[in-house]
């Protein structure tokens, strides 16, 4: 049998994927933060001390706000938050006027499974990298394919974006710059 063929039948059962080199992230504004499960929110109404709050987002997605009860944030910038929560006050509140702001952010926590010494949740630096995880989770096992490392990241669907050893470890193509994100997952197989 060929090299070829017998390379590409040894990586058939690998499923559907995208290289990082290849992959093209959702365009976003990175100066939009969103409001993620942990967080902890300061509601400021103006002038309205009994309807301003302190609260953390539950792991529904929501806040439990004076007057106005449960409010949905996860996933929304803090101004569409305020925006969403002004509408609503103005049943109690004549002309409300809201400030969201995160007054603490939720650990960043990444999964990281399969072929690693110590498989887990690991808790990381925003704006850590592939390395960064893997290096938490302790490295590889002896039973570790270096070429088929995993993000497993949901967008409108679930992506895969695989990694190499060598890419990562060489700072080769896009493999070093992509920033792990909230909901992440990192699998070595």
């Amino acid at each position: 049998m060929p090299l070829s063929v017998a390379a590409l039948l040894s990586c058939s059962h690998v499923g559907p994927y995208v290289w990082v080199d290849d992959y093209a992230p959702p365009a976003a504004n990175p100066g939009d933060y969103r409001v993620a499960v942990g967080d902890v929110l300061s509601v400021l109404v103006y002038q309205q001390d009994k309807a301003s709050a302190r609260e953390k987002v539950r792991q529904d997605g929501k806040v439990s706000l004076p007057l106005i009860g449960d409010v949905e944030a996860a996933g929304l910038p803090p101004n569409e938050l305020a925006h969403r929560i002004q509408e609503r006050l103005t049943e109690f509140i004549n002309f409300p006027r809201v400030t969201v702001s995160v007054a603490e952010t939720h650990p960043f926590v990444v999964p990281v499974l399969g072929e690693v010494a110590k498989p887990g949740q690991y808790t990381l630096e925003k704006g850590a990298g592939v390395l960064d995880a893997l290096a938490a989770g302790g490295g590889f096992t002896d039973f570790a394919h270096r070429d088929r490392i995993f993000v497993l990241r949901r967008e409108a669907k679930l992506v895969r974006i695989r990694f190499t050893f060598e890419a990562l470890s060489r700072g080769q193509g896009r493999a070093t710059a992509l920033q792990l994100q909230s909901g992440d997952v990192v699998v070595v197989e």
